[in-house]
């Protein structure tokens, strides 16, 4: 199967939740829509669905105009971020719902059943009600009762976002291997850009209703189109700073200079953003070569095994992401430095003028 929407647009109304949204989905690797919460991924998912009817533009099934046709006449499974399960049904009846509405024998329908709870490791809870669930356990029963069904289209909106960290690390590594052996066509919505790296396929990257870059993830991820999709596809966002290029050099802000070589060697002269991911830089020196960022420090925000060291140099915050924890103390002194192979640049207008070999 094959879904293509053609110049897609959704005005609710004084404002336009999507614009201009065209876009080829088939199966095989998941595509993932990514974005922050603003950007229209929930209301680009409620029409593949057939659950909205999009104000203009067409959504095309195998060739077939299928804009105006509901949910109910379409073969869609949707798992949404809160665990929606039957709460008077034992796990076994709630992923056996789909399959008795379809009318499927009782003898396929238990082996079904016994296949996806195993896949899910929930085989041994049939018999539990969701209360006497975990949260990962209900959301897996819910991802089991659309998985059972081989629906031509699964899309998921952020279905772990209210899972706790360790939950979501272990269905994010199981979902990838699901979703590979899956037929259909899956749409998988996420904020998060390590989630979308993670789930792997294809990624689209949404901002304020409209798609900003869709490609193979890894090469989305290397090369940013655009500013606005550097930002998007990083967590914390990239570090930007203005600066220019003139003579074989670049300027970062007012004082920070750096001769251009490597990807940055053929760079005209004139006004650029440069970027960089905060896993770039450290509060060590590690190659001749490195540029110092000299600031004080804002925040030193632990994250588990890692810490978030904020910086202001000048007028732009710094953002490095280091391995350990890190004790400083808030306004003290502390220098950065970033290689400038790991510098990103984009033009005037905000496109991807430079970008690293390795992204």
């Amino acid at each position: 199967m094959t879904i293509s929407l053609s110049d897609v647009s959704l005005v609710v109304g004084a404002e336009t939740w999507l614009s201009d949204i065209s876009l080829d989905l088939g199966p095989g690797a998941p595509h993932v829509l990514l974005g922050p919460t603003t950007a229209g991924k929930t209301s680009l998912i409620r029409i593949l669905a057939g659950l909205d009817r999009p104000s203009t533009g067409r959504i095309l099934a195998n060739g077939a105009d299928v804009t105006g046709k509901s949910v109910r006449k379409r073969n869609v499974a949707i798992v949404y971020q809160q665990f929606i399960n039957y709460p008077s049904f034992t796990v076994y009846e709630n992923i056996a719902a789909p399959l008795r509405r379809g009318g499927l024998p009782r003898k396929e329908i238990d082996s079904r059943i016994r296949e996806v709870a195993a896949l899910l490791h929930i085989d041994a809870l049939l018999d539990r009600l969701p209360a006497e669930l975990s949260g990962g356990q209900q959301q897996r029963t819910a991802l089991a009762r659309a998985l059972v069904k081989d629906a031509d289209l699964l899309l998921l909106d952020e279905p772990l976002v209210n899972l706790d960290y360790k939950l979501r690390e272990e269905l994010r590594a199981e979902l990838r291997e699901i979703f590979a052996r899956r037929p259909s066509i899956v749409v998988y919505a996420t904020t998060e850009p390590t989630e979308a790296l993670l789930i792997g396929g294809r990624t689209v990257i949404m901002d304020a209703g409209r798609i900003l870059q869709s490609g193979a993830t890894a090469e989305v991820y290397k090369r940013p189109a655009t500013v606005r999709v550097g930002e998007v596809f990083s967590d914390p966002p990239m570090n930007m700073i203005a600066g220019r290029v003139a003579a074989g050099r670049a300027r970062l802000g007012s004082s920070l200079e750096l001769p251009l070589g490597r990807h940055l060697a053929a760079l005209a002269d004139g006004p650029y953003i440069f970027g960089a991911r905060c896993g770039h830089l450290f509060i060590d020196r590690r190659a001749d070569d490195d540029l110092a960022i000299p600031g004080v420090l804002e925040l030193a925000e632990i994250n588990g095994s890692e810490t978030f060291i904020h910086a202001r140099h000048e007028e732009t915050s710094w953002v490095a992401q280091e391995e350990g924890v890190h004790g400083l103390a808030l306004g003290q002194p502390v220098t950065l430095y970033i290689n400038p192979r790991h510098l990103y640049a984009f033009d005037d207008a905000g496109r991807l003028a430079a970008a690293p070999s390795g992204g």
